[in-house]
């Protein structure tokens, strides 16, 4: 598995919501982000990879990828096409207020009925205008809805996987035995259902959640980098530190003090 990069997901405007087209001469590098984001296929085939999970998909799929699991477009078709959107975190909790369970429960990968793609696939489609903020998180809100419906209706992750997500975006501090404690099962259970479900270790994707809580605060003016980690759920600046080290390639000061944050956020896969 390759190592994931930090890249926040493209929001061009003000609007809290956006929709991108795929162009294969952006295509992303394996990478992770705060932004909750769908993927919609509509043609071609091709292989996607989270973790250590690799899966194809056709026209008619839809993938999730939540909050700090890293994602990554291996290969495709000449004739591949793909709608990709995202949403700021907050704008999701607010149109997925009335929905009986949140977003980041549910399956990552599940095939559209036929009627469902062609309406998703119009919306995606529609040409809107870029400069109306609200026209544009209506239309994504109302594709958005309909696409955390559709995947509460698949088949389920692992009722356990769903539980200790749940449990992780509310408190991304808790370990696996408090995990464990909550959900009433053993830390060994967590881990072997987390691991099949997202591909990736229980203790590895806790560790994004920090970090990128911990970028938010420091962006958002945070007084000083102990404090942002320490709020984070980190135990420790060092902790944090060296976290951020291995996952970032980098020291915090220098991702947030020289232009490195902004080659991570513009690199394209060769």
């Amino acid at each position: 598995m390759d190592a994931a990069i930090f890249q926040a997901f493209p929001l061009p405007t003000k609007a809290r919501a956006h929709i991108w087209r795929h162009v294969p001469a952006t295509r992303r590098p394996r990478h992770f982000h705060a932004e909750p984001e769908l993927n919609l296929v509509t043609g071609g085939t091709a292989t996607f990879a989270m973790g250590k999970k690799i899966f194809p998909v056709v026209r008619g799929d839809l993938l999730w990828w939540p909050p700090g699991q890293d994602h990554v477009l291996v290969d495709a078709s000449p004739d591949f096409d793909l709608f990709v959107i995202g949403v700021t975190p907050d704008f999701s909790l607010r149109v997925l207020a009335d929905t009986p369970e949140p977003a980041c429960a549910g399956p990552i990968h599940i095939r559209l009925p036929t009627k469902a793609l062609n309406e998703m696939e119009a919306i995606c489609a529609t040409p809107g205008g870029a400069c109306d903020t609200s026209a544009i998180e209506h239309r994504v809100g109302d594709l958005w809805r309909q696409a955390h419906v559709l995947r509460r209706a698949a088949d389920p992750m692992h009722v356990v996987t769903r539980r200790t997500m749940e449990s992780l975006y509310l408190q991304p501090d808790l370990g696996r035995s408090g995990i464990a404690n909550l959900l009433g099962t053993y830390p060994t259970e967590i881990s072997r259902s987390f691991h099949n479900d997202m591909g990736m270790t229980l203790s590895s994707f806790r560790s994004r959640l920090r970090l990128l809580r911990f970028v938010q605060a420091v962006d958002g003016g945070a007084p000083n980098l102990m404090a942002a980690a320490l709020g984070a759920g980190f135990g420790s600046y060092s902790q944090c530190h060296r976290i951020f080290q291995r996952t970032f390639g980098c020291a915090p000061r220098v991702f947030f003090t020289t232009s490195l944050r902004d080659q991570m956020q513009n690199a394209f896969a060769p």
